[in-house]
C-alpha cells in the first residue's frame, strides 16, 4: 500500500510538508485576519503547482535501448548491459534515480543515480548511457525491462515515476565447464589428426608417392621413388582430416522429472546434463574432433561442429539455451543406431540411469572406439554394469561435479554411488 501511494502521490516528503504548511497558513490567516499569511500560503501553492508542471512538460524521453556484451549471457558469467536513454529537455533538470526490471532468471544490481541533464533546446537530443553487469542464473530466454526513472524538480518538491521502453529478450546459454583433456590414444579413439590422400592428379609437393595414372603432370614425377620401385611414381598430396566423435544427449522424459518438459531451468538434473553435453562438445572440438550431436532417437540436435571451430561452440550453446526434455523413446534405441558398423568415441549424457537402461546401452561398447557415459542421477549398479562391459563411466549430480565426473570417466573407473 505504501508503494502504491508513492507511485500515485506526486509530491516528495518536502513537497508534502510545503503543502501542509500552506494549508495551515490559509487557516491561520482566516482566523487571525493576517493578509500577509495568505500571500505566503498562496506562494507555496504556486511553487508546488509549477514543480509538478515542470516534471510533466519540461522532460521528454524519446527512446530507450539496451545492448549486451557479450550478446548472449551464460549461466554463472557476467555480461555488461548498456542502456541508452535519449532525452530532450526544455530546461535543465536535476538528478534522479533509475532502475531496470530484472527477471528471476538473471542477477543484477540494476539501479543508480540518473545524472542531471542540461537544456536541449539548442543542441537537440541528449543521450545518457548507463551500464551495469548482469549474470545468468537460469538457462533460457528472459525479458529484461522496462526501464524505470524517478525524477524530481529542482526544489525537490515533486516527483514523477516513469516506465520507459519495452523489454529486451536476454538469451542465457548453459554453463560451459572447462573439462580435462580427452585422454584417448590415436589407436583407441582416433583422437589425433589423420591424413588421407586426395584425388589423382592433385596435390602439392610432399614425400608420399603413388603409381603414375593417366592425366598426372610429368612435373609431379617422384624420381627417387621411381628409381627405387622401377615404375613411374608421382608425388601425392596429403590432407588433414578431423577424427569424428558423437555426443548423445538423452532428452527422453523417463530420465527426468516432469518439470524438465515444461521449461529450461526447471529441473536441476536436466540442467546438469545440458551443461555436461555442451562442455564435452567444447572439449572434443578443442581437441580436434568433429562432433555430431544427437538425441537418443537419432535426431540431430545441431549441425556437426567442426574440429577446432570455437565459434561454433558458442553458437551451439546459444542453440541449447531453450532445450527441454521430450516425450518419446529413451535410451533403449541408442545402441541400434550404430549396429553393423564401427565408429569413433561415443559419449552418452543421460539422467536417471537404471540397470535396464545400462543393459540396453551395453552393446554399443562393441561398436565404439571409446564409449563414455556421464549420468546426472544414476544408480551404482547401472554404472557398474556398463563399466564391466567396457564403458567409461562418471556421475555428476550437479554442474560443480562435471569436471570430476569427466576425469573419472577418462580414468576408466566405475563410479560407485548410492542407488
Amino acid at each position: 500500500m505504501r508503494g502504491f501511494v508513492r507511485r500515485v502521490w506526486p509530491l516528495t516528503l518536502r513537497g508534502t510538508g510545503a503543502l501542509a504548511l500552506s494549508v495551515v497558513g490559509f487557516v491561520v490567516a482566516h482566523e487571525a485576519g493576517l493578509i500577509e499569511l495568505v500571500y505566503f500560503a498562496a506562494l507555496l501553492v504556486a511553487v508546488l503547482v509549477l514543480s509538478v508542471v515542470s516534471l510533466w512538460f519540461t522532460r521528454r524521453i524519446d527512446a530507450v535501448s539496451r545492448s549486451l556484451s557479450p550478446e548472449v549471457a551464460t549461466v554463472g558469467r557476467e555480461s555488461t548491459v548498456t542502456v541508452r536513454i535519449a532525452v530532450r529537455n526544455a530546461l535543465p533538470t536535476s538528478p534522479g534515480t533509475w532502475d531496470d526490471t530484472v527477471p528471476a532468471g538473471l542477477v543484477a544490481r540494476a539501479r543508480g543515480v540518473f545524472p542531471a541533464v542540461g537544456s536541449a533546446m539548442r543542441g537537440g537530443e541528449r543521450a545518457v548511457e548507463l551500464r551495469y553487469t548482469v549474470e545468468g542464473r537460469v538457462r533460457g530466454i528472459h525479458p529484461l525491462g522496462p526501464f524505470g526513472l524517478t525524477v524530481t524538480d529542482p526544489f525537490g518538491l515533486a516527483r514523477r515515476r516513469l516506465r520507459l521502453g519495452g523489454k529486451t529478450q536476454v538469451t542465457v546459454a548453459p554453463r560451459v565447464v572447462d573439462l580435462p583433456f580427452f585422454r584417448g590414444s590415436s589407436g583407441e579413439t582416433g583422437g589425433t589428426r589423420e591424413t588421407a590422400s586426395t584425388q589423382l592428379g592433385q596435390g602439392a609437393d610432399n614425400l608420399v608417392a603413388r603409381p603414375y595414372a593417366p592425366g598426372d603432370s610429368m612435373r609431379r614425377i617422384h624420381w627417387r621413388a621411381t628409381a627405387h620401385r622401377d615404375t613411374l611414381m608421382v608425388r601425392q598430396e596429403e590432407e588433414e582430416t578431423s577424427p569424428e566423435a558423437t555426443v548423445i544427449l538423452d532428452r527422453s522424459a523417463a530420465q527426468w522429472s516432469p518439470e524438465a518438459l515444461r521449461a529450461p531451468g526447471a529441473d536441476d538434473a536436466f540442467e546438469t546434463a545440458v551443461a555436461a553435453a555442451v562442455s564435452i562438445i567444447a572439449r572434443l572440438v578443442r581437441d580436434g574432433y568433429t562432433v555430431e550431436v544427437l538425441d537418443t532417437d537419432g535426431a540431430a540436435l545441431a549441425e556437426p561442429v567442426p574440429g577446432g571451430d570455437l565459434h561454433e561452440i558458442d553458437a551451439l550453446a546459444t542453440q541449447f539455451a531453450t532445450l527441454t526434455a521430450r516425450r518419446g523413446d529413451g535410451i533403449a534405441r541408442t545402441a541400434g543406431m550404430f549396429a553393423g558398423h564401427q565408429t569413433g568415441p561415443v559419449i552418452v549424457v543421460t539422467g536417471r540411469l537404471r540397470v535396464e537402461d545400462a543393459l540396453s546401452l551395453a552393446p554399443l561398447a562393441h561398436h565404439s572406439s571409446m564409449p563414455v557415459v556421464i549420468a546426472a542421477s544414476p544408480s551404482s549398479d547401472a554404472l557398474a554394469r556398463l563399466h564391466d562391459r567396457g564403458w567409461h563411466t562418471g556421475a555428476a549430480f550437479s554442474e560443480a561435479e562435471l569436471g570430476d565426473a569427466w576425469e573419472t570417466a577418462m580414468q576408466r573407473g566405475a563410479t560407485r554411488v548410492g542407488a
